[in-house]
């Protein structure tokens, strides 16, 4: 028997339940793969606009900074605009700090967005697939009260096989969708902590910069 016959008949054998949990990992997948796109393309951004800006910080082009932050899509780009936009009016280093902080509560729901439904669907799966294995059982035990005692046996030991498929089947899915979902929350984390260094980093130059412009006393 090819594979190709034999995840047919595993799919057919396994009642009505099974479909409910291939709906699910069909929503699981998409979700994880959308998630994956984002986050690569969000990092990839932030890494390439970073490296533009940072030397203009060093030299104090501030507007040169602005207008390059202010066009791009980056998360970073809005960290740093937040924060020369504060800085167009006398304020100290915990002022910018807050206002590169309200950009931060504006993207990071944004790189979390939808990541938690993975984890959801992976514990949703397993239920299903559970519920798929009574279900199984109960048709099982149901069918064989009816059959010649002889029979029992047999039909009982393929009711069980078939039960058990609903159940092999959803965590074979729940157990990648649990890794999934700590990988994308890793690399989100990863993201996360990059912002804040490239917002540590704006701050202090930023303070560099005006104590070596201050006239000395």
């Amino acid at each position: 028997m090819s594979i190709v016959d034999f995840a047919v008949k595993f799919f057919q054998d396994s009642g009505v339940a099974i479909y409910f949990s291939i709906a699910i990992m069909a929503v699981g997948l998409a979700i994880a793969i959308e998630r994956f796109v984002f986050l690569n393309r969000a990092r990839a951004q932030n890494r390439q606009l970073w490296a533009q800006v940072l030397p203009m910080l060093q030299n104090g082009r501030f507007k040169e900074v602005m207008g390059l932050a202010a066009k791009s899509d980056a998360a970073i780009g809005k960290i740093v605009t937040h924060g020369l936009e504060r800085m167009q009016s006398p304020a100290r280093r915990e002022d910018i700090d807050n206002a590169m902080e309200e950009g931060m509560m504006e993207i990071v729901p944004r790189l979390e967005k939808r990541t938690h439904y993975i984890a959801t669907l992976a514990n949703v799966i397993t239920l299903v697939g559970l519920l798929g294995t009574i279900i199984g059982l109960i048709k099982g035990f149901t069918a064989v009260a009816a059959v010649n005692p002889a029979e029992k046996a047999e039909m009982l030991s393929a009711s069980i096989s078939i039960a058990m498929n609903n159940t092999a089947f959803a965590l074979s899915v729940a157990i990648p969708f649990l890794l999934i979902h700590a990988f994308l929350q890793a690399r989100t984390s990863e993201i996360v902590d990059g912002l804040e260094a490239a917002k540590i980093s704006f701050l202090n130059l930023v303070q560099r910069l005006k104590a070596e412009s201050a006239p000395a006393r």
